[in-house]
């Protein structure tokens, strides 16, 4: 199977430096200079439909502008990419968000993917008037999605559960086709209500061993329920057409952030109900030092940015080589960013996306007439040093954030 890429849409705003924010925190913690409107987002998502991305991710939260609404001013803007709206089961009705995802589909001739977000944070969802707890949350999730996918099958739904209660709801146009359900979660809680209702099951970006783990046991539960599911990650990234550059400017975006910034992110990040965020905040450790986790993976992004917190950064054949390692894992999508996301989307277009194209590993989703990305001449032998550029690792000389 080939690889699927997605891009990110920053609706808390962009910057040439990390901008934090994300589970619970707010926007901004480490800078931002380019404001999120209409017309930059569009030029991100232009960008990332060139270069050959599927679709965009938006998030959710108090710290970011709506998804449902940004992205639904996009499609006006872009042609063929899709977007992966980020949204939060529980906040609205099962039927309305089965009604409007059905309404985006249609009037976006199928551009719509959802990923949902039960979130991790009880004090970010009190504020939206939550109070359940993470475990709650979890199976009020269960009981939402099966309303939700009965209702996209066209069934009239009546449903009376431990959260929600609906009544002879039905829908008077479904959704052709469907919009895919993205899903993560790391915790026991996560597992089984992913495994009943997701299309692509969602990880962060962890060493390769630990995503190894993961896949396993989703799917073994996906066994016992009879279903199979698809495999995403998602991974900030940083690729350049040599291993040097790459590093130093991961090099040049940690030394933009001072330490009072990594304190105060990290303990708002401590009070993270999250297990993939306690899981992303025991790569780095609240430290500055060994952030390379993993071969050209870097913990960095996490000490200033809630959520994902790792990123691919080295030579383009590097990222291209990383990027073959998780698929052998099993995985097939992949969500990137990096900063700012236009540079960065251009960045990793013209020099990773050829590489994997000449190994067979990815094709333009639009076809080969559309694949106007240039090769980058010396990335196929651009080498594996580190930031020293001796092959030495680049976590002890680079130590970088988002």
């Amino acid at each position: 199977m080939t690889l699927t890429f997605h891009w990110f849409l920053p609706t808390y705003g962009d910057s040439r430096d990390i901008v934090g924010g994300g589970h619970g925190l707010p926007a901004g913690t480490a800078g931002g200079a380019r404001p999120a409107t209409v017309a930059y987002l569009g030029q991100i998502a232009r960008t990332a439909e060139q270069l050959g991305f599927v679709g965009a991710l938006t998030p959710t939260g108090a710290w970011c502008e709506d998804a449902w609404l940004a992205t639904a001013m996009l499609t006006e803007v872009t042609e063929r990419l899709k977007f992966l709206v980020a949204f939060r089961p529980g906040l609205t009705s099962p039927t309305l968000a089965a009604q409007m995802a059905s309404t985006f589909q249609r009037l976006s001739r199928g551009r719509l993917l959802l990923n949902v977000v039960t979130g991790g944070e009880s004090h970010e969802q009190r504020g939206y008037g939550d109070f359940l707890d993470k475990d709650a949350r979890y199976a009020r999730a269960d009981e939402f999605l099966h309303v939700v996918r009965g209702l996209w099958r066209g069934e009239t739904v009546t449903h009376t559960g431990t959260h929600l209660r609906v009544e002879e709801a039905r829908l008077s146009r479904v959704p052709e086709p469907a919009p895919p359900i993205y899903f993560g979660g790391s915790s026991a809680a996560a597992g089984p209500v992913a495994v009943r209702h997701s299309d692509v099951y969602l990880t962060w970006g962890e060493p390769p061993a630990q995503v190894a783990e993961k896949l396993a046991w989703i799917r073994g539960l996906a066994a016992e329920a009879g279903r199979e599911l698809r495999f995403g990650i998602r991974l900030h990234v940083i690729s350049r057409d040599t291993s040097e550059a790459a590093w130093a400017q991961a090099q040049r975006l940690l030394a933009g952030i001072a330490e009072s910034d990594i304190r105060a992110v990290q303990a708002g990040l401590g009070r993270s109900e999250s297990e993939g965020q306690r899981r992303m905040l025991a790569l780095h450790g609240g430290s500055r030092d060994g952030l390379e986790v993993s071969p050209n993976l870097w913990a960095g992004v996490g000490l200033v940015r809630g959520g994902a917190g790792t990123a691919l950064v080295g030579s383009h054949t590097e990222v291209a080589d990383r990027i073959a390692e998780y698929h052998d894992l099993g995985i097939t999508e992949f969500i990137l960013s990096g900063h700012p996301h236009v540079e960065e989307a251009y960045w990793f277009g013209e020099g990773v996306l050829p590489i994997l194209r000449r190994r067979g590993l990815w094709r333009h989703p639009h076809g080969e007439s559309a694949a106007t990305v240039a090769d980058v001449p010396f990335a196929a032998s651009s080498g594996g040093s580190g930031p020293a550029g001796n092959g030495g690792s680049p976590g002890r000389v680079a130590t970088v954030d988002r």
